[in-house]
């Protein structure tokens, strides 16, 4: 063993916890620093070195550095907007030990709008060229549905206006706010059909009202699917495999779905079939080991839906209605690892505060 220790002495061993990356980070974060500090070799210092180390801890983690202030470097951790690596980077900064010199930051902080201007070719985002209003949906009385209006405007600079207005609300907001308070957004120019302008500015009171609003009407709002009853879907497809859904047609009647506003998906694609496209039986037992695995660690009783499944076509996909995206992120991450070597689990959690990714089985119900 000690042979083996000096042989493999020179090799730094892969990251694997939080831990792991703190202990390499403060190994190297006086080179880190005076990158960052003197501008210089950025790149090779700095930018090289970190990025493989976060993708040894897990894919999708991305990052923005610079000086704080004179003494100080910041280093921002962000998921570039994707709703299920936020949890993994808030737990990895919030496992940073304190470094001298150093601010650890989780997600793209809002920034002070008196001072926020962007400039993308040749336009201008700031408080004086943007404005918004506020769609109402009487059916859907708390989807919060804005309309950016830029005062250039056109179709010919649309995808850069529109651009450059996203960037702009994600410094502005900050990236949490940006990518979880508002379900839908559009950009326009000006014109004489549309509601009366509000300026930006007013943005950040406007989603906190109707978070506040929210929050007091569905506070406390429960779901216990014990005695709901499920309905069974069959359909031939093209290719003349069969696709089965079991879904809880009682849940999807609920009047409350605004309640539980976030959808995990899970995928589960497997090779071992029997006819047209399903599961044999093998194959059968371990897609309901991993949902009974999900179902017992996501239950309706802390906010936690299971909506139903889909299977066929080599693949059963998995619904949960969340009150929140942060565990079932957890959740999917574990089941990832605990069986990635029989099966191949990906997952993705959305933002449908009204359910209509199901109104596809809504005539049932």
């Amino acid at each position: 063993m000690r042979f083996l220790s000096q042989f493999f002495g020179g090799r730094e061993r892969e990251i694997q916890t939080y831990k792991d990356f703190w202990s390499w980070f403060q190994k190297k974060e006086k080179v880190f620093f005076k990158a960052v500090k003197q501008h210089s070799r950025i790149e090779e210092d700095f930018f090289d070195l970190l990025s493989p180390k976060l993708d040894q801890l897990k894919e999708g983690f991305f990052f923005l550095t610079g000086m704080y202030d004179d003494s100080t470097v910041e280093l921002v951790l962000t998921p570039d907007g994707n709703i299920k690596n936020i949890i993994f980077v808030e737990e990895l900064i919030a496992a940073a030990p304190p470094i001298p010199g150093w601010k650890f930051t989780a997600l793209k902080p809002a920034v002070d709008i008196e001072g926020l201007s962007i400039s993308m070719s040749g336009h201008e985002f700031d408080k004086q060229k943007l404005f918004f209003f506020s769609n109402e949906h009487a059916e859907y009385p708390d989807e919060i549905d804005i309309t950016l209006v830029h005062q250039d405007y056109t179709e010919e600079n649309e995808k850069t206006i529109t651009n450059g207005s996203y960037i702009f609300l994600d410094n502005f907001l900050g990236e949490l706010d940006f990518v979880t308070k508002i379900d839908s957004i559009d950009v326009q120019g000006p014109n004489g059909d549309h509601p009366p302008l509000v300026p930006i500015v007013k943005l950040k009171d406007f989603l906190r009202w109707r978070q506040k609003e929210f929050i007091e009407k569905y506070e406390g709002t429960r779901y216990d699917t014990e005695n709901d009853e499920y309905t069974l879907f069959e359909a031939e497809l093209e290719s003349g495999n069969v696709l089965v859904a079991s879904m809880n047609t009682d849940l999807l009647r609920w009047d409350k779905k605004a309640s539980h506003p976030w959808v995990l998906y899970l995928e589960l694609p497997y090779d071992g079939q029997s006819r047209n496209g399903m599961p044999d039986e093998n194959m059968q037992e371990l897609l309901s080991t991993i949902e009974e695995t999900a179902m017992k660690e996501l239950k309706d009783r802390d906010g936690y839906l299971n909506i139903g499944r889909q299977t066929g076509e080599n693949t059963r996909k998995l619904y949960f209605a969340c009150k929140d995206f942060r565990k079932p992120s957890l959740v999917a991450h574990v089941l990832q690892q605990q069986f990635g070597d029989q099966i191949a689990v990906d997952f993705d959690i959305y933002k449908d505060k009204y359910w209509q990714s199901f109104n596809r089985f809504k005539k049932s119900y």
